[in-house]
């Protein structure tokens, strides 16, 4: 897939576990999980602007493409 989800290196960056991210967020660890992982086929804009936030971030710093 040539969008790359890097939740990963948000979360690292601002030294935040996913356990945390989750808490905050109000998302499910699991449905988060499918999302750093990758394996998420749609997000919601909502979500992603939430996970935004709390990470003090833009979405392009979370989602990449790649050709």
């Amino acid at each position: 897939m040539p969008i790359i989800i890097n939740l990963d290196v948000m979360l690292a960056k601002r030294k935040m576990s996913l356990k945390e991210l989750s808490g905050k967020v109000g998302i499910t660890m699991s449905n988060l999980s499918i999302l750093k992982t990758g394996k998420a086929k749609a997000v919601r804009l909502e979500t992603l602007e939430v996970i935004c936030r709390i990470l003090e971030c833009q979405p392009g710093d979370i989602l990449e493409y790649r050709d």
